[in-house]
């Protein structure tokens, strides 16, 4: 029987926008999925661009409700012999409008405090840093990632990420499936942050909102981050794997 080589990292995966909760705790700010209604398989999600409405359904609101519960979370992981935690942290955790001069404390003690337990527990981290989390506020200020000025924004979020987490997480992964940007509707919402102006549902394309060349220059506008971010990453650490992910493989 063949075995896995020695240092084989096995484990599980998470989106913090689907597991987390905590969606305004200590100071945090809307991300688009705070604005994505729960749907059904005959029932399509909508997506509130103005805000969260009152008495309404949103799933990541508190999801599994990870905020409050990480540590016991991460203890029942080790305990299933896992050696390794993908996760991914939110924007709007640590700059609550995406563009605000300072970061929140809160937010960069509650991954470190994770990072830390799992190091603890014999697990490695490996960190996506873009996991469908946009800002909100920078989709209402800017439009998404089709402006470039989102781009040096991204680069003072991933900065903070790889010098606070320093000695502590070494793998990374810039975006999750960066391709999805592709997908009228749900790439544009989703995966670049561009949002229809008023209720909609989500589609996986055929959305006549979407203009297709939004999403190509929002596209080029994430490689070309994606790009400066591996090269941040190495000059701050160079013991920094990063990576990207692509149609749910990493390359």
């Amino acid at each position: 029987m063949s075995k896995f080589p020695k240092g084989f990292l096995w484990g599980g995966a998470t989106a913090a926008n689907q597991f987390e909760g905590g969606y305004d705790a200590d100071g945090k700010g809307l991300s688009v999925p705070d604005v994505i209604m729960g749907g059904t398989v005959d029932k399509p999600r909508f997506i509130t661009p103005a805000g969260v409405k009152p008495d309404t359904y949103y799933p990541s609101h508190e999801a599994i409700d990870f905020y409050h519960h990480w540590k016991e979370d991460i203890d029942l992981f080790a305990e299933m012999g896992f050696k390794c935690f993908r996760l991914s942290v939110q924007w709007s955790r640590f700059f609550p409008n995406g563009d605000d001069e300072e970061p929140l404390q809160a937010g960069i003690d509650f991954y470190k405090n994770i990072f830390i337990h799992c190091k603890e527990c014999g697990i490695e981290p490996l960190v996506t840093i873009s996991h469908y989390e946009f800002p909100l506020a920078l989709s209402h200020k800017y439009g998404g990632w089709d402006n470039p000025v989102i781009i040096d924004l991204w680069l003072k979020f991933t900065k903070l990420c790889f010098t606070e987490y320093k000695g502590l997480v070494k793998y990374w992964l810039t975006f999750n499936e960066i391709n999805c940007g592709t997908i009228a509707g749900m790439g544009s919402i989703y995966g670049l942050g561009i949002l229809p102006e008023e209720d909609t549902p989500i589609t996986f394309g055929n959305a006549d909102w979407d203009d297709p060349k939004r999403r190509l220059t929002g596209l080029h506008n994430q490689f070309v981050a994606s790009a400066k971010a591996v090269l941040q990453a190495h000059e701050i650490d160079p013991e920094n794997k990063v990576g990207c992910m692509i149609a749910g493989a990493a390359n």
